[in-house]
């Protein structure tokens, strides 16, 4: 399995099993969202990929749309998302992880004038299990 791949897996696993975060988006995490969910939930975002030395380098975003409570509720998810992923221990399947390390956050009001969208981002390192010992 690639790098990439495997990364994010391992972020969902680690977002779908986390209490906090359950409890503010009632379970509704995805990466392919589907046309007729409700508020609020959270989506994988782009992410980037390059080579890096020993490994690499991936950078990716994770969405929230909401529309209750307001910027508040989408913030309190972002911090959810940051706490269950900043500096994380991940297993990764064939892969080591570095580090997964916060990048920054934003809020903005979507277009429809009633939805909050809030974008997270991080950055991580990975690198290949070597099968040789």
């Amino acid at each position: 399995m690639n790098a990439d791949l495997a990364l994010q897996k391992a972020i969902y696993a680690r977002l779908a099993a986390d209490e906090a975060l359950a409890a503010l988006v009632g379970g509704r995490i995805h990466d392919n969202v589907p046309g007729d969910v409700d508020l609020p939930y959270l989506t994988l975002g782009d992410n980037d990929t390059r080579d890096w030395p020993g490994g690499t380098e991936h950078r990716l975003s994770l969405h929230v749309f909401s529309r209750g409570g307001g910027r508040a509720e989408a913030k309190a998810i972002i911090g959810a998302v940051n706490a269950a992923l900043h500096d994380a221990a991940l297993t990764l399947e064939g892969h080591a992880l570095v580090n997964l390390r916060f990048l920054d956050a934003m809020t903005r009001r979507e277009r429809d004038g009633e939805t909050w969208r809030g974008t997270i981002r991080f950055r991580a390192v990975t690198e290949e299990i070597s099968d040789a010992l």
